[in-house]
């Protein structure tokens, strides 16, 4: 293949000419704006060597949201292709493309570092820690994530991206139906960013079980870091399988291997038995952290202890158990047999129950609560019935013969998109807006906050509901066009115009960034919401060390119970502390795997080979490196402190 085909652009079209150079033009601006107001050693030493569990997590929910819009505009691009029947909005290829990519970029660019964004920054603080237990390999971690992500994004204008769907299911992901580097680009980079998730999770488990303040034991750890501590574990037996499959989806489609073919010994179904025994745990990987963030916000502004604090923790222990014995679900089309559907169609629905058990929690801590409506409030409120339309039709498509019905409509679409967008999207925007002024200093401005939350939930129902009948109605998934004479075009309206409001939503999210940074009050207290666990113990900004005293626990919501019955949070004296130093060493190896990554999709052997060698010298170097981190003096910790009091 000539160098120049490699990289040529399979669909040359204005839409592509006008992405180059509006990326070239931002990254040139990007240059000239940290070289005119002399940032890039600022940038280095706080931002790019960073180890620091908050700056991290606060890097991951920055590519979160940058993700979010960039998987946004696919979503409005497919909606607006559907609106009206016999639309010429895209061709077939840029279709498949789009709905291939929003799937990919809203499941593991969006919606993962933005958990992650919040694991990060919470959970060191409510266990009372300094840190994570290897704070080098977080920050490998979230840049292995974020290489993995701009490796993807660029595959738009350099190459083509994948057009296989989001499950790349094989034999149509194979070379013989994608013979664009497309699929390349989706096997790498989901590879690399794969890879730094996995780190997260034994990183997050050591933290979590290892790390924890005096008295803390696991019957009293905060419910969102009961709910990461699973999630985790999740994340440690699910995602080595999604290793492994990529590796082999790589090498029958760079190197004529034929696990996924057809013949030569090769079976396709594989590939679907891989990806949902990694890709339905996922979903739980998704939704239990904001299951814990629904936990905390729930209690917090209903101001009551979470009811059933106990069946809560087993409820999301018999979910993480049961995430791995109902994959078969996904293919119950795909003649497997009467005998395997029933069995997995059980499964299905036992899942089911647990999930109930947290609504009827949630529901009894706010029976008889002092209720106060704020932004994050809302946002859990607004998922228990929105969730809940979501999980019934879940029900619905768990029961195998009627799926038969359902399959591969947008009944299953809506579905989807029905238990995400509240239980995940939702979750994180109440996060998002309960943690910002721990984060940032100041609060979001509630009244911007409401209207946002009003909007984007109405929107979901209006955008996803029609779907439903659409999809009993016959309108299949995946199809880019449709005649008049079928009758969907009315409902596809209405989805698009829903669509529309969720852009509308999320629009208003920015311009409350934008408007709370410039005019909300810097004068507020390290405890706004009057909360009950220990991130809100600490000062507003959180200090390097978290905690110049570790704190001594006795309770489930140790801070409520200091405030309320006079606990001592933080018995004893000032000591020196020990953290430890920042790196270039991560960002330096990403960017290296990034260069490793591309070098794979377009097999450009040598520089492949040579970045492989870079990896492993990266790899020697920490391995030989004496580095004991430094310590924080008696007299620097009082100075902080002092200040942060008066501040």
């Amino acid at each position: 293949m000539d160098f120049f085909d490699r990289f040529a652009i399979p669909n040359p079209s204005p839409v592509i000419y006008a992405s180059m150079v509006a990326i070239g033009l931002t990254v040139i601006a990007i240059i000239a704006g940290v070289t005119y107001f002399k940032k890039w050693g600022y940038l280095w030493q706080e931002w790019l060597t960073t180890v620091d569990h908050k700056r991290i997590g606060i890097m991951y929910l920055i590519s979160a949201l940058l993700m979010l819009f960039r998987g946004g505009v696919d979503a409005i691009m497919m909606r607006a292709q559907l609106a009206v029947p016999d639309n010429k909005l895209l061709d077939a290829q840029h279709y498949n493309e789009i709905f291939t990519t929003h799937g990919v970029v809203m499941i593991i660019f969006m919606a993962m570092p933005f958990i992650m964004a919040l694991m990060n920054f919470v959970v060191p603080l409510q266990i009372g820690a300094r840190d994570v237990a290897f704070p080098r390999l977080n920050a490998l971690s979230f840049w292995l994530f974020f290489m993995g992500a701009m490796l993807f994004n660029i595959s738009f204008v350099i190459g083509g991206s994948p057009d296989a769907g989001w499950t790349s299911y094989f034999p149509l992901a194979g070379t013989d139906f994608s013979e664009s580097v497309g699929t390349n680009y989706y096997m790498i980079a989901i590879q690399i960013a794969g890879i730094g998730t996995l780190m997260t999770g034994i990183n997050f488990i050591t933290t979590i079980l290892k790390m924890r303040a005096p008295g803390m034991t696991l019957m009293k750890m905060p419910m969102f870091t009961w709910a990461s501590l699973v999630t985790n574990a999740i994340i440690v037996f699910a995602f080595p399988v999604l290793t492994v499959l990529l590796a082999m989806g790589t090498m029958d489609r760079l190197f004529g291997m034929h696990f996924f073919t057809t013949t030569n010994g090769g079976m396709d179904m594989l590939w679907a038995n891989f990806f949902w025994v990694w890709g339905h745990p996922e979903v739980y990987i998704l939704i239990l952290p904001a299951f814990g963030i629904y936990s905390e916000v729930i209690s917090t502004f209903a101001r009551r202890n979470l009811y059933g604090y106990k069946s809560m923790v087993g409820s999301m222990v018999i979910i993480s158990l049961l995430s791995f014995l109902v994959w078969t679900h996904h293919f119950f089309t795909m003649g497997q047999g009467a005998l395997t559907n029933s069995i997995f169609s059980i499964t299905t629905m036992a899942i089911a129950v647990p999930t109930g058990v947290k609504i009827f929690n949630w529901l009894f801590t706010l029976w008889k609560g002092k209720i106060e409506i704020t932004t994050p409030m809302l946002y859990s409120l607004l998922f228990i019935p929105t969730f809940t339309i979501g999980g019934v039709t879940g029900v619905m498509l768990g029961m195998s013969a009627a799926d038969y019905q359902y399959h591969n409509t947008m009944f299953l679409v809506a579905h989807f998109h029905m238990v995400i967008i509240p239980g995940v999207v939702f979750a994180m925007l109440a996060g998002l807006t309960y943690y910002w002024p721990k984060m940032f200093g100041f609060m979001l401005n509630e009244k911007i906050g409401k209207l946002s939350a009003w909007i984007i939930s109405m929107s979901t129902l209006l955008a996803f509901i029609p779907m439903f009948f659409s999809g009993l109605d016959g309108q299949a998934r995946r199809m880019y066009t449709y005649s008049e004479s079928t009758g969907f075009g009315p409902w596809n309206m209405v989805s698009f115009i829903g669509a529309a409001g969720l852009a509308v939503g999320f629009a208003l999210i920015v311009y409350n960034i934008y408007y709370s940074t410039r005019y909300a009050s810097r004068d507020i207290s390290a405890d706004p919401w009057d909360a009950r666990s220990l991130e809100w113990a600490t000062h507003t900004p959180v200090p390097s060390y978290n905690f110049a005293i570790l704190p001594h626990v006795k309770s489930s919501e140790a801070l409520w119970d200091a405030k309320k019955h006079g606990h001592e949070l933080f018995p004893g004296e000032y000591e020196k502390i020990h953290m430890p130093n920042n790196s270039g060493v991560p960002f330096i190896m990403s960017c290296i795997f990034f260069v490793w990554g591309f070098s794979f999709v377009f097999s450009l052997w040598i520089p492949l080979i040579l970045t492989t060698i870079g990896i492993f010298v990266c790899m020697g170097l920490r391995s030989f490196e004496k580095d004991h981190g430094h310590y924080i003096s008696v007299d620097e910790i009082e100075e902080t402190e002092n200040n942060l009091r008066g501040a």
